[in-house]
């Protein structure tokens, strides 16, 4: 039964899972791990994301996919957000963070408009909204296998090269055992696999977030312990939270323009607006540790982290606002 607090909680998009990112966040600060014990972590987190997008391939219908690609006004529009829109936007952010901020976090911003779109949080908040869950889905999995070979890509076109990480082919295979290959393997094996994990969505949730939990503690403890966060101060988490609100918001604002503007349907402009705006920090967590130095990591995830959050908050009060019985109410 919920407490007074997390009901409360709840009613402004805060839930569990939230908290505990909260909590592993400050775990990682105040506990932090280092020596032998952080190399261990990492190798259970490498298997972790590995059986993690496996698991993602064998739950994923193939049929919702291909559904999903022949709505392709829909399919466009959300690439072109999530792959177009975004990485402008982040070139223009990463600049004007980097001279507020540490210069990694700079950094986070260009990494935040390069990563796919969120797979669960946006199928669920189109779900609750009554929009296109098939578009929903369709567009969650393109974006996040296309960003297999595209995050590295617009990374190589839009990181400095005086920042002293570079993407080469070694990263995107890296990446692709890590992600594209269990995840094709899910896929073949979904035959067999997919009823079990229906009935047993419990621990596969537990995997999905434990994972996530376990990157966010490995990567501030590395920050912790390379004494990166006396840099930070509470004015620029003020100023990294006021960034990442203004770069939510000009992606909120030109989908819902630009899906009314196409004439697309409402379920459609409630896909776009939710693939369209939100970033996977499933996938940009496992990625980020492949392509940046550990000394720098928590810091270039901390944007990517603030962001994450947020967009959790703001479409989870969107989608309950926008569900169809509250808007036949208000009709």
């Amino acid at each position: 039964m919920l407490t007074g607090l997390e009901t409360a909680l709840r009613r402004i998009g805060v839930d569990r899972y939230m908290m505990l990112l909260i909590l592993t966040v400050t775990a990682g600060l105040v506990l932090p791990v280092s020596g032998d014990a952080a190399l261990g972590l990492k190798r259970v987190i490498f298997w972790a994301i590995v059986l993690l997008f496996f698991l993602y391939g064998a739950k994923l219908p193939t049929r919702d996919i291909l559904q999903g690609l022949t709505n392709w006004r829909l399919q466009l529009g959300i690439l072109a957000c999530t792959f177009g829109l975004f990485p402008l936007l982040g070139l223009a952010l990463g600049p004007l963070a980097a001279t507020m901020l540490p210069p990694a976090m700079g950094l986070g911003f260009l990494y935040i408009g390069c990563l796919p779109s969120t797979v669960q949080s946006s199928i669920a908040f189109t779900s609750v909204s009554g929009g296109n869950v098939a578009g929903a889905i369709c567009a969650a999995s393109i974006s996040n296998l296309l960003a297999v070979g595209l995050t590295p890509a617009l990374l190589a076109l839009t990181i400095p090269q005086s920042s002293g990480h570079g993407v080469d082919l070694q990263t995107v295979w890296a990446i692709s055992q890590q992600i594209l290959l269990p995840f094709a393997a899910g896929q073949l094996a979904r035959p067999w696999l997919s009823a079990t994990l229906a009935r047993h969505k419990g621990p596969v949730m537990v995997l999905d977030r434990g994972s996530i939990l376990m990157i966010v503690y490995s990567a501030f403890s590395a920050g912790m312990v390379g004494g990166i966060w006396q840099r930070m101060t509470p004015g620029a988490l003020g100023i990294t939270l006021a960034l990442c609100l203004a770069l939510f918001g000009v992606v909120l604002a030109v989908t819902v323009w630009s899906g009314r503007a196409a004439g697309l349907p409402r379920g459609d402009v409630l896909a776009l607006v939710y693939c369209g705006s939100t970033k996977s920090l499933a996938t940009g967590l496992p990625m980020a540790g492949l392509i940046f130095a550990d000394g720098d990591l928590s810091l270039i995830v901390l944007p990517l982290m603030i962001y994450h959050l947020m967009q959790l908050v703001l479409c989870s009060l969107i989608s309950q606002r926008q569900a169809p019985s509250r808007s036949s109410s208000r009709a």
